[in-house]
């Protein structure tokens, strides 16, 4: 945290963590923890919304159907409530496996009904002008892998430009993490699925602490890019 913040301030900031994986033994819940335990110590007050553990339902229902005619429109309370908890967040961090390319369904689920008509878009202007978020996607593709830079451009495209950027955002940015599995997976030129042994020992230490690292310096950059923005 910057030493020139007074107390005052730094107490005010405010950060949501959104965590999209059905275990909370896996690696992605690992990240959202490192994810909430840097921005408490840059001073943020941090809420950690885990949506399976919240038992959130991803799926669209008719009272959080978009009203094109009622931008003003009350939703469910479930989503009345997610949209509160990002409204009181100056910045949110989402963590997820990336499957296909793309996000598990309980994180576009939530998309889907959270980020609704009147509230994430449909107004001059938008409710959540101003904040800034991290994508951080967990891929068992390793670094090297050809897929890794366009499935970045793909993330960047779906979750910056097609999403938080038209709902007002003023920063987004996807942290792309591969070699989120201890078997490195490839593919080779016939396009079959190649999976190698599992590191072990140092090794494997090793291997998650360089990933811990580059999942803390995504947290890290983003945060100081926000102080110095403020």
């Amino acid at each position: 945290m910057s030493q020139s913040l007074s107390t005052t301030e730094s107490a005010s900031r405010t950060a949501l963590v959104v965590l999209a994986h059905h275990r909370a033994d896996s690696l992605s819940a690992h990240v959202a923890q490192l994810a909430v335990g840097r921005l408490a110590a840059a001073g943020y007050t941090v809420d950690l919304l885990d949506l399976h553990a919240e038992n959130f339902d991803p799926r669209m229902t008719v009272a959080d159907q978009p009203d094109w005619g009622d931008r003003d429109k009350r939703y469910s309370d479930e989503a009345e409530a997610h949209m509160r908890r990002i409204l009181a967040a100056q910045v949110v961090v989402v963590v997820f496996p990336v499957y296909w390319q793309s996000t598990p369904a309980i994180l576009k689920g939530w998309i889907d009904r959270v980020w609704n008509y009147g509230f994430a878009y449909g107004r001059s202007k938008p409710r959540l002008a101003g904040k800034r978020i991290l994508w951080l996607g967990l891929a068992g593709a390793t670094a090297a892998d050809e897929i890794i830079s366009g499935m970045h451009q793909l993330l960047e495209a779906q979750l910056s430009e097609g999403l938080a950027y038209y709902s007002g955002f003023a920063h987004s940015r996807v942290g792309l993490l591969p070699d989120a599995e201890d078997q490195p997976q490839s593919l080779d030129s016939e396009g079959n699925l190649v999976i190698g042994a599992a590191i072990e020992g140092d090794a494997r230490a090793a291997h998650y602490a360089a990933f811990d690292a580059t999942a803390a310096g995504f947290v890290d950059e983003f945060v100081a890019t926000e102080l110095v923005n403020a």
